[in-house]
């Protein structure tokens, strides 16, 4: 893969509240089994390594769904579930922001010392990676955060984040092992942040030419511009708007399971019981699972799942998360067990919306749903970081306690 994906990502501070980041962990764990059963460690690593299906994965676990927090809230939550069950699972989480992106050489070599791979090349892979970022490209990104998530066989991705003081705002940059030819020559499977113009990107083919130079006479300083194949601008701002998702794709869906919940279909009987708000998460929850790439070009749409952490589009519903775990988890242990029927009934959902969307007219009702969402959230156990949502007053959601 080659660099496809550039998105703009705000700075965001503050803290990640205990009661989400719990359940942040959990639905990471269960849609990392979900993925590894099906699919693979290679197929995992390769979606890390996509810098919109992260993004979409950050907004399914409750995260503000455009800024810098999803890289290092997703992955700690990951790093904080899938590291005790890493000899089960064949995958490890090393490094991380801060301070403990310093800790990534030892984490691989205890790692690889423990299963038997050469950790000598991981580091070095691992270093490399975060000089080339660093240094090989200069687009004014500062790094300081260092994720490097690895499989038992010796495959890898690592997921960086830089910080830019003159503007606030923050680059992801995304590597994958697989395919990976050459760590100086347009290694990146993808980059995220702001379009710069013109920068310094000693990794580009352009710059071969100049490399050559710089090799035999060491004088020449050649600037060259970084191409994107794609861009996910994420604006700076906390609500959503229609501009940020596909009308069709999130109308389907929310047809699909609140106005025509499939009970005639023999695969989803397993999953009556449910209201039509925790099947409408699983529906994205699935997708995220079993979705083609194509169908992450608009991830504030999986934040219709559980909501987000600052009340945007609404308030997290932690009743319809929890469920959501739930319902997951047990579909996987069953999986191990040799039972797949419920695995197969959360693919459909996936399937099911996706057929819903041929004949499917939108409307620019997004106004509407959102409101519906945030006045009923004190149903569902709504959460912000502001407090617990409450019954409306006069028409207006009240966000604290």
């Amino acid at each position: 893969m080659k660099k496809s994906g550039v998105a703009n990502l705000p700075l965001h501070y503050g803290h990640v509240p205990k009661w989400l980041s719990e359940r942040m962990a959990s639905l990471g764990l269960a849609i990392t089994e979900a993925i590894l059963q099906d699919f693979g460690k290679t197929e995992y690593l390769k979606r890390l390594s996509d810098p919109f299906w992260f993004q979409s994965l950050g907004c399914v676990m409750g995260m503000d769904w455009h800024s810098s927090g999803i890289t290092t809230s997703v992955l700690g939550a990951l790093k904080k579930a899938i590291n005790p069950l890493s000899d089960q699972l064949g995958i490890r989480i090393c490094g991380g922001k801060g301070k403990h992106s310093k800790n990534t050489p030892q984490e691989l070599l205890l790692y690889g010392d423990r299963i038997g791979l050469n950790a000598t090349s991981l580091i070095r892979a691992s270093k490399l990676v975060a000089k080339v970022d660093n240094t090989a490209i200069q687009d004014g990104y500062q790094l300081y955060l260092h994720s490097f998530i690895v499989s038992d066989d010796g495959q890898w991705t690592v997921v960086q984040q830089g910080m830019s003081d003159s503007d606030g705002t923050a680059r992801r940059y995304h590597w994958h092992s697989d395919g990976l030819n050459s760590f100086t020559e347009q290694p990146h499977s993808g980059i995220c942040g702001r379009h710069q113009g013109k920068i310094i990107d000693m990794t580009a083919a352009e710059a071969n030419p100049a490399k050559g130079v710089m090799l035999g006479l060491f004088r020449e300083k050649p600037s060259t511009v970084l191409t994107e194949a794609a861009k996910l601008v994420m604006p700076n701002r906390h609500h959503v708007t229609s501009r940020d998702i596909d009308l069709k794709r999130l109308g389907a869906m929310l047809w699909l399971t609140q106005e025509n919940c499939p009970g005639d279909f023999d695969e989803l009987l397993l999953l009556q019981g449910m209201g039509p708000r925790t099947l409408q998460s699983l529906a994205l929850v699935s997708e995220v699972i079993y979705g083609t790439p194509t169908r992450f070009n608009d991830p504030a749409r999986f934040s219709f799942a559980h909501g987000g952490k600052d009340g945007h589009p609404f308030p997290v519903l932690t009743k319809v998360f929890d469920e959501t775990i739930d319902v997951l988890t047990r579909a996987v242990q069953q999986a191990k067990l040799g039972s797949h029927e419920k695995k197969q009934a959360i693919r459909a959902l996936s399937s099911l919306a996706h057929q819903a969307e041929k004949n499917f007219r939108p409307t620019d009702n997004l106004t509407e749903v959102i409101k519906k969402e945030r006045d009923e959230a004190w149903k569902y156990g709504g959460k912000t970081v502001f407090g617990d949502s409450r019954p409306p007053a006069n028409g207006q959601l009240l966000l604290f306690d």
